[in-house]
């Protein structure tokens, strides 16, 4: 088993039993006390557990991820702005992509007067407000449905996807850095992403202030794969001109 793939497995053991010990992770991956060490300080150091004796818990923050409707409901207003700003991008007769994340959801408010539009999502919150407007044509990607999740994961959707040819893709993440791209904690939900980034000739990334110099698990795209990214004004200068610098697109709004 590659090292992604007990990152991944060891947050679904906690998410269900809320804390593990090492002992217990020795055994289930038949690895050494070194090998779990490793993974653990990994994982705590993308704040995605807290280590504590002889084992590891969920921080407070990663527990309130599992809810969408939490996730959603935190940092209402840079969501509105930046997704308000990323639809002036969308003119109509276009087939764009929209990933399946608690800020792109706030893009389906401004795109009521778009014509001839085609809208490719593996979001089923996305495509239940989309689906109503007769000037949009929604397609779900089709896969897994998780618990509390309002997004479909996994592969099952490829033969699809692969056939699209989009202008755009409107996507977000759990964090970005130049080094690692835009990630995500969860390896299945990154392989759909993956597969969409892929299929769009623009990537447009819509994060927040408090996912912008972040990392998760599993990288989905590269920085170079990204065209733009749309945050807030709160993120560090420093940070937007080392971005600038890699010839990204960096839009603020606020």
């Amino acid at each position: 088993m590659l090292a992604f793939e007990r990152h991944n497995k060891i947050l679904e053991i906690l998410y269900k039993n809320k804390k593990v010990t090492t002992q217990e992770l020795e055994s289930f991956f038949s690895v050494s006390p070194c090998t779990i060490r490793n993974d653990l300080n990994k994982l705590e150091k993308n704040g995605l557990l807290q280590r504590m004796h002889g084992g590891a818990v969920l921080p407070q923050s990663s527990m309130k991820d599992l809810s969408f409707s939490t996730r959603e409901a935190q940092h209402q207003l840079e969501k509105e702005n930046i997704c308000k700003k990323a639809s002036e991008f969308i003119t109509g007769n276009q087939c764009i992509i929209i990933d399946a994340s608690s800020t792109t959801l706030y893009l389906s408010k401004y795109m009521d007067n778009v014509k001839n539009l085609t809208v490719i999502t593996n979001g089923l919150y996305i495509a239940d407000k989309l689906k109503d407007n007769t000037n949009i044509n929604v397609i779900l990607t089709g896969g897994v449905v998780r618990p509390k999740s309002n997004s479909l994961e996994g592969l099952l959707g490829k033969n699809l996807v692969e056939q699209i040819n989009a202008d755009m893709a409107f996507v977000s993440a759990r964090g970005f850095t130049l080094d690692e791209g835009l990630t995500e904690f969860n390896i299945y939900e990154a392989e759909l992403k993956k597969l969409l980034v892929s299929r769009a000739k623009k990537v447009i990334a819509l994060m927040d202030y408090s996912k912008v110099g972040k990392n998760s698990i599993s990288s989905f795209a590269k920085a170079s794969q990204v065209d733009t990214l749309i945050t807030n004004s709160k993120v560090s200068k420093d940070v937007i001109k080392e971005y600038m610098a890699k010839d990204l697109e960096v839009i603020l709004c606020d």
